[in-house]
């Protein structure tokens, strides 16, 4: 009666905004209480508001309730209460309460696992907010852009060791934006010492003088920067756009400039060869690049050239002039050497008409090929040379094991150990041929990008790395073939227009600096490290990401505020040398308890996954594997010995982390890392792959995949965008118990989109969305959802389209009937459930226990 009482009137907040003290605890097997009191000034009257935080209760300010009568409540169960710590023992075993006004009691909440059940929220999480002041957070960098796994800094290493959380950052810094800041100046302001670039975060003494917000010198204010070109007005050096955003973009003046910039040059190096041929992939290749050949990034100055390869290699003259592109043969695969260097990189404009020639008739000249060779090394060699003068982006398509020449592989994969639950082989190159090659090639920044399009064994372990250390990007497509999988010939369509029209930075360097105290010790992505803080990437574009590890070499205690700053510099399509920094800013923190309100539990799982990446090719899968679980228990018996007084049983952690044993054990489950379940060795490497580059949004639903039921989909709570509005479904989680046959249901994996169409769905949904009679009449390999104008088809698709929206790469579709076989690849995903091999969610948090007893 009481709860029914004051239901209706609960205000709920996630702040408490003043120092809480502690009336009682009521501890029982199921829940427990910690109540606190606090103040507020509403409508000018002071009132006393009791807050109940615990168990599955979440935090609730009984405005308009009055306290007595809350307090009477909870008094008539003071007979049966145990004693309980007061604040300042409270405060001793949480580390210490900051009292702030920003303390998110929310996130500190303990969370007994083995309790609560429901523990998504009803939308995808969104990354914590760094408990800075309000000024600070209106200019601080996009967490899309620039993420810490811990969005408060601890003051000392050993306050980071007693979390047992680790802290790095998660970089996307060439993304595409809808607004970005280009700063065109003389003068480009930087400390004089550690040579960071002027941020939002720095201190102006007057008008004349700076203090760096990284190393603390103080610079003099340069002339030129006392003019404000938005406002138009002199005189005031901290309204200037660099000091009011911290996402900016600089033109580059030719100190910047090693030399001249160079044009954009794009080399096409094609497999022929009779199983590329079957493949049938060389027509929507040509087809897709005569399409889009317009819009590659580029200029005046763009240049184009195409290589060819089987047994030979293939060059292809494509002069002004000629009547007809030219093939020039070379069968000396041992020592390849350049026909011809003036007329096999060609100007794309002044010889548009010969590349259109050229891409029109090669499917055709190959077409009754019977070489089933590849000297796919050899090609490289020589693209090598051919780019060697310029630098530029080499795109590489092949389709099966090279065999001939430098670089030659033979198949180390045994099917009978796909499924082995101890060791996994051949995770790492079999060669070093294809990493030398990619240093090359970065040395004269070249970045060289593979499309694997392979039904067999390819060794992608070795392949892949001609693009891990040249800053290059890895497209894989099992099975493909033109004819026998649609669905992987739609998603290399899709892909390739993205790919070949999404924006390129060539000859880039990116350096990360961060506040004196700091010190970066690990990158994770794809590129070659030139020095501790220096990335070398011959190409960089919109769609990688990286990943760092850092150390706190210095106590941080004679600072409030850490910050974090990112300074990519590269040439653009067009020939402008550009420089787009971002600057991170995050508080420091001396107290454990505001280090775990402040833990970004997505941030911390992408960056074990790096982590772990890196263990299972330099040890072994086994070993990676026990590192995530112990990232699981290091974590709970941390936060159990320093909040021992709070719970004595359970598996108990701070809200903040209440999802990372779920996504630990997903993680577990993924192609990359799992065991037991039968997995192609190239497609394991691809995932590995898709770890250490993929942004965190996309990373995350490919580990953890978003799960919605669509056929009552309803207006509330949806998104009104123009004239269109989006509903938005509850997050499911990833269990079978949530999925009905009564229903339809949206699995969101990041790069795929699963319908899954229940045995008794409403025949309406069936009807009205997939434009099917009934469930019997669903096609098997259903894979687009109609365009019908009937008002749920439209939810739908305006649901769907949201989604697409907010990723660079078409999603491919696949709706899944509840009899089909490809359930099992949908169900495959939730990772909740036991499988044959792996354990369900339940009984992995009880193996967490048992390991925290041993």
């Amino acid at each position: 009666m009481f709860c029914d009482e004051i239901s209706a009137k609960k205000t709920k907040t996630n702040t408490l905004h003043c120092t809480p003290a502690v009336i009682c605890v009521h501890t029982s097997v199921f829940i427990t209480f910690y109540l606190y009191t606090h103040t507020v000034q509403k409508f000018g009257v002071t009132q006393t508001i009791l807050l109940m935080v615990g168990g599955n209760i979440p935090l609730y300010p009984y405005v308009d309730f009055p306290l007595k009568n809350q307090l009477h409540y909870f008094f008539a169960f003071l007979p049966s209460l145990q004693p309980f710590p007061n604040l300042s023992q409270l405060s001793a075993a949480l580390g210490g309460l900051s009292g702030v006004p920003e303390l998110e009691v929310e996130a500190l909440r303990p969370v007994n696992l083995l309790q609560e059940r429901n523990l998504l929220p009803p939308r995808p999480l969104e990354p914590p907010e760094p408990n800075v002041s309000s000024d600070l957070k209106k200019v601080n960098c996009s967490p899309q852009t620039f993420r810490c796994t811990l969005t408060s800094i601890p003051q000392t290493q050993a306050l980071l060791n007693k979390a047992r959380l680790p802290l790095g950052l998660l970089l996307h810094p060439f993304r595409d934006l809808q607004q970005l800041p280009v700063i065109t100046s003389n003068t480009i302001v930087r400390c004089r010492s550690c040579r960071t670039y002027i941020n939002p975060f720095v201190t102006f003494l007057d008008q004349r003088r700076w203090k760096c917000n990284l190393c603390y010198r103080v610079n003099d204010v340069p002339d030129e920067f006392m003019y404000n070109p938005v406002t138009r007005s002199y005189g005031e050096p901290h309204k200037r756009p660099e000091v009011q955003n911290s996402t900016v973009e600089f033109i580059a003046s030719s100190d910047y400039m090693l030399r001249p910039p160079q044009p954009a040059v794009y080399l096409f190096v094609l497999d022929v060869s009779h199983n590329a041929v079957e493949a049938g992939y060389l027509k929507y290749f040509c087809e897709s690049l005569l399409e889009n050949l317009t819009k590659l990034p580029g200029d005046m100055r763009t240049r184009v050239g195409f290589l060819t390869f089987d047994s030979t290699i293939h060059f292809y003259n494509l002069q002004e002039g000629l009547s007809q592109p030219q093939m020039l043969v070379v069968s000396d695969i041992d020592d390849v050497f350049i026909p011809s260097h003036d007329s096999l990189m060609v100007n794309l404009k002044e010889s548009k008409e010969l590349v259109k020639d050229l891409l029109t008739s090669l499917p055709e000249m190959f077409s009754q090929t019977r070489e089933t060779h590849s000297a796919l090394g050899p090609a490289l060699q020589a693209a090598y040379k051919l780019m060697s003068p310029t630098g530029g982006r080499i795109t590489v398509f092949q389709t099966q094991l090279p065999t001939l020449g430098a670089g030659a592989l033979q198949s180390r994969e045994d099917p009978n150990q796909r499924s082995s639950a101890k060791v996994v082989q051949h995770l790492g190159p079999a060669t070093d041929f294809y990493k030398k090659l990619a240093l090359d090639c970065s040395g004269q920044q070249i970045g060289v990008d593979l499309f694997l399009l392979s039904s067999q064994y390819a060794d992608l372990a070795s392949l892949a790395c001609m693009s891990k250390y040249s800053a290059g990007s890895v497209f894989y497509y099992p099975s493909f073939h033109y004819i026998h999988n649609p669905a992987q010939l739609e998603k290399f369509q899709k892909d390739l227009e993205r790919y070949l029209t999404r924006k390129i930075g060539f000859e880039a360097v990116m350096r990360i600096r961060c506040t004196k105290g700091l010190s970066i010790h690990t990158f994770h992505g794809n590129f070659f490290v030139r020095s501790t803080d220096l990335l070398s990437l011959a190409n960089v574009n919109p769609d990688s990401a990286f990943a760092v590890q850092m150390s706190i070499e210095d106590s941080l205690a004679d600072s409030s505020l850490a910050c974090f700053q990112a300074a990519l510099l590269y040439t653009s399509s067009r020939g402008k040398r550009r420089i787009r920094v971002h600057t991170l800013c995050l508080p420091v923190v001396n107290q454990l308890s505001d280090v775990y309100a402040g833990a970004d539990v997505q941030a911390i799982t992408c960056l074990l996954a790096n982590m772990a990446i890196d263990r299972s090719v330099s040890s072994s899968l086994s070993d990676a594997r026990d590192a995530l679980v112990n990232a699981v228990v290091d974590l709970v018996s941390a936060y159990k010995s320093n909040v021992s007084n709070l719970q004595q049983s359970g598996l108990v952690v701070p809200a903040s982390m209440r999802l990372f044993p779920l996504y630990i054990l997903a993680l577990l489950k993924q192609k990359a890392l799992r065991t037991g379940t039968s997995t192609r060795l190239d497609e394991r490497v691809f995932a590995m792959c898709e770890f250490k580059t993929q942004p965190l949004q996309q990373l995350m639903r490919m580990v953890h995949p978003d799960l919605y039921r669509l056929d009552n989909l309803s207006d509330q709570g949806a998104l009104h965008l123009n004239d269109t509005v989006v509903p938005q479904p509850h997050l499911l989680h990833l269990s079978a118990e949530r999925l009905s046959r009564d229903g339809a249901f949206l699995m969101d994996c990041g790069n795929v989109f699963y319908l899954w169409i229940g045995k008794c769905c409403n025949e309406m949904f069936i009807r009205d969305v997939l434009g099917c009679p009934n469930y019997a009449s669903i096609p098997p390999n259903m894979s687009h959802i109609p365009e019908l104008e009937t008002p749920l088809s439209e939810r739908v698709r305006a649901f769907l389209d949201w989604l697409q929206d907010n990723r660079a790469f078409s999603c491919t579709m696949h709706v899944v009937k509840d009899d089909a076989s490809a359930k099992a690849t949908l169900f495959q995903h939730l990772v909740e459930d036991q499988s044959e091999v792996a354990s369900s969610y339940r009984d992995f948090l009880q193996h967490i226990q048992q390991q925290m007893s041993k």
